[in-house]
């Protein structure tokens, strides 16, 4: 791709439109859990246009395919997309192969590392099929900003960056900060936000998402369009979810996390595991729920009902979202068993030999051999604790020896393993 071709709507073109009582639901679903919609007068009445033309809007995502693997804090912003795409509007889920290879210094006190073509490309069919789990994919627009990049050349790439000012980008906080740090500032990481606003000319974005960091950058499709004639985009930015710990923003290095590929009874529980707060929070920014719906639990909540029970209905939700419905009924059942004690339907079978000549194998040593405790030393912490059982059943002797024969093994609420001890052939 080459130049882009102009496409100028005036603000009077955009205002000749009704709003209509359509429009304004439009835009509630656009402010829903949202931190920031700029501006919200230019959103309504492209709404507005739309519903009056037929003309779906353009709404674009990018992102870097940086990591291979997402837990469901990086889905809010596609929660967002998919509410958007249900509302009949085009999706553009964009992936940076091009930006890649550049390294977006966002939020970063030094220079990132750019990624190798093969990294990007098996990170991007990860994720993208990952995101396909919330996105709908037959409605859903792949794009890859190589397309328009890489036609760019040193030309296009010179004429590009005489749009936009160095004193412009060092108000940017994180190179704003470096440069007064004494940090260097490498000349290619200017380039990350002209290509990603480039994005949204070369797509004739009408909206764009992203985090919160990302301010600078979509702000900065905005500035670029306008360079290019083109109607400028609006920007939405997402808040970041918070972990399990409900203080933290989700990330895997806090261990606060779920990811979206975990098995469902994990999933499942780790839901059940947060707040009753954290819980509403949740609610807004992950569920499918409309906010009618969701206000009318919580006010059953608050008139007495068990909070678990909401609880429950989200953990299915998110559960079904990334496995199924039978996966999420499953996972229910699973949870109410091992919360009565009662053994789950599929557990890790173990055959473990017995000592020389038949022995009996101390309890800590077999829980060390059954995955169960990281050390014997482990297992009598555990056993002094009481969050150990054999077939259901406390074990408080830390001096308990098992012979051949097949035994349930629990540690805590959510660990068991089914050990046949053998004599040695």
């Amino acid at each position: 791709m080459g130049r882009i071709s102009d496409n100028p709507m005036t603000q009077a073109q955009m205002s000749s439109y009704p709003v209509t009582d359509r429009a304004k639901e439009a835009l509630a679903v656009t402010l829903r859990g949202c931190e920031e919609l700029i501006p919200q007068e230019d959103w309504l009445k492209k709404l507005a246009r739309s519903e009056a033309t037929g003309t779906p809007l353009r709404i674009k995502l990018g992102l870097d395919p940086t990591a291979p693997d997402i837990h469901i804090g990086h889905t809010v912003v596609l929660n967002k997309m998919r509410q958007l795409q249900d509302l009949g509007h085009t999706v553009i889920f964009l992936i940076g192969d091009f930006t890649s290879m550049i390294g977006d210094p966002s939020g970063r006190n030094s220079t990132r590392p750019p990624l190798t073509a093969e990294q990007i490309k098996i990170n991007a069919e990860t994720y993208y099929r990952q995101a396909s789990l919330v996105l709908d994919p037959d409605k859903t627009e792949i794009r890859y900003n190589s397309e328009w990049c890489d036609p760019l050349g040193a030309r296009g790439m010179i004429q590009l960056a005489s749009r936009y000012t160095v004193a412009r980008m060092m108000e940017r906080n994180d190179f704003h900060d470096r440069f007064k740090a004494g940090t260097s500032i490498a000349v290619h990481e200017f380039l990350y936000p002209l290509m990603q606003g480039y994005d949204s000319v070369a797509l004739k974005s009408d909206l764009e998402l992203g985090g919160t960091d990302q301010k600078f950058n979509l702000l900065m499709g905005r500035t670029l369009q306008a360079e290019y004639g083109q109607e400028p985009q609006c920007i939405l930015t997402m808040p970041l979810l918070e972990g399990l710990d409900g203080v933290e923003k989700m990330s895997k290095s806090k261990n606060n996390y779920i990811g979206i590929s975990e098995e469902p009874n994990t999933m499942f529980a780790k839901v059940l595991s947060i707040s009753d707060v954290l819980m509403w929070r949740w609610y807004t920014l992950l569920s499918f729920q409309s906010e009618a719906q969701i206000a009318a639990l919580k006010a059953e909540v608050a008139a007495g009902r068990n909070p678990k029970d909401a609880k429950v209905a989200l953990a299915k939700e998110i559960t079904a979202r990334f496995h199924s419905a039978a996966a999420a009924e499953a996972a229910e059942q699973d949870f109410i068993n091992r919360s009565k004690g009662g053994i789950p339907d599929e557990i890790t079978e173990l055959t473990l030999p017995l000592g020389e000549g038949g022995a009996m194998v101390g309890i800590a040593a077999l829980l060390k051999s059954a995955g169960l405790a990281a050390s014997s030393g482990e297992g009598n912490r555990l056993i002094d604790g009481g969050g150990v059982r054999i077939d259901s059943n406390v074990v408080s002797d830390k001096g308990l020896k098992l012979g051949a024969g097949t035994y349930v093994l629990q540690v805590g609420k959510r660990k068991f393993a089914r050990v046949t001890l053998v004599n040695h052939p």
